[in-house]
């Protein structure tokens, strides 16, 4: 026996004000509505085989949101009305003979497993399901002349959600039945009870809402950026610290950039003591040991090496715990050469190496006022401070 997901991607989406670009393929947080409504399907043990009817002229798009998986198939082109598209789909499905089907709006991404279980469930004894939530908010009927003419009573009243499931044949034959007759419904459960179908009920979820308008696309936004924040909860702070000699040299590397000087930084590697200082910064937010551990200086493959590398390597470490940095604070102590002529650069190479935004990075330069090591020019030192996100639970 096997169940297969129909959805429909064939919409314009014109109210939801994202212009020619469909509201199924507008990114939110860097995933398309469509991507994130496949993802839950193709990732539920209980859909064999995933159907998606497009719009004629979406090939280009539905190929970019599309992932590769091997239970999705082909798109199909739509018609005219959802309507058309359903009936388009489900002949595409035909070839596969499926025992039951799900059709369900490519712009409702945020369903659960937990609404695909119980609508897989109820069809082991029904021919069609349809999830409902109640009505909440008062309703009112508009007269002719646009004043409210009634409150209507919403007791017994419900809205209609998908996904909806029906016994695959059945559905098929309604909606060629439904198409000779020229018979149009706003939903598939429409079309069922029209054809005498006994349509089953389960529990919907508030949260399974369609975005239709701008205002709906504005609200998953946020939504999503809640739950990221949620998911990246605990935030975890580190500081570094580096200082290294002036020698010979007709440049110093400071923030991975070769800034002119009259002498050169002494060390191991390129000396950079800017990033010497944000790794140690970023591995102790980490509690994950420090640049000395990872990179000895007794290790030969760090000899003259950028130090580039070892904040990609921190970088790198954040990622694998799930985390992400959120902000970066260098001050460089020097006598010279300037800093400020070359700080943008320098904070966006910074941000470049770590794969952030150049307003999450902040370089600044003081001089010792003359005093001690750095002022009498002898060296230069750095101090840096790293602020991460952590999953929940994940902070050190």
């Amino acid at each position: 026996m096997t169940t297969a997901a129909l959805i429909v991607a064939g919409g314009r989406g014109i109210r939801a004000g994202t212009g020619d670009m469909p509201k199924q393929y507008r990114r939110l947080a860097g995933k398309s509505v469509l991507s994130r409504t496949l993802e839950v399907f193709l990732g539920h043990p209980a859909i064999d085989r995933v159907q998606v009817v497009i719009g004629a002229e979406d090939s280009r798009l539905y190929a970019d949101a599309a992932p590769q998986h091997d239970r999705l198939l082909s798109p199909a082109t739509g018609g005219d009305t959802r309507q058309e598209s359903v009936r388009r789909g489900l002949a595409a499905l035909a070839a596969f003979n499926p025992r039951h089907v799900l059709v369900h709006d490519s712009v409702r991404p945020f369903l659960s497993g937990a609404l695909i279980d119980r609508v897989v469930h109820a069809l082991a004894g029904s021919d069609a399901v349809v999830p409902l939530v109640p009505v909440s908010s008062t309703l009112k009927s508009i007269s002719p002349n646009g004043k409210v003419g009634a409150t209507v009573p919403r007791e017994g009243l419900y809205a209609a959600e998908t996904p909806q499931g029906f016994d695959f044949a059945a559905l098929r034959a309604a909606h060629e039945r439904a198409a000779a007759a020229r018979l149009n419904f706003t939903d598939d459960a429409g079309v069922a009870e029209w054809a005498g179908l006994v349509v089953s009920v389960v529990h919907g979820e508030a949260g399974n809402v369609k975005l239709t308008t701008a205002g709906d696309i504005a609200t998953a936004e946020r939504r999503l950026a809640g739950e990221a924040a949620l998911q990246l909860g605990e935030v975890s702070v580190g500081t570094g610290y580096d200082v290294h000699a002036l020698g010979p040299g007709t440049s110093v590397t400071l923030g991975g950039m070769a800034i002119p000087h009259d002498h050169g930084l002494v060390g191991h590697s390129d000396a950079d003591v800017a990033l010497h200082a944000l790794t140690d910064a970023i591995l102790g937010a980490l509690s994950d040991g420090d640049i000395g551990q990872h990179f000895p200086p007794s290790d030969i493959r760090w000899r003259g090496a950028p130090s580039e590398k070892f904040v990609a390597f921190a970088v790198e470490r954040v990622r694998a715990r799930g985390g992400r940095i959120a902000h970066i604070d260098l001050a460089i102590i020097a006598e010279a050469p300037k800093i400020a002529p070359h700080r943008d650069a320098m904070r966006r190479r910074i941000a470049e190496i770590c794969g952030i935004a150049v307003e999450r990075v902040a370089v600044k330069a003081t001089t010792n006022e003359g005093l001690g090591f750095v002022g009498r020019r002898e060296g230069i030192a750095a101090i840096a401070t790293a602020t991460l996100r952590l999953p929940t639970g994940d902070s050190p």
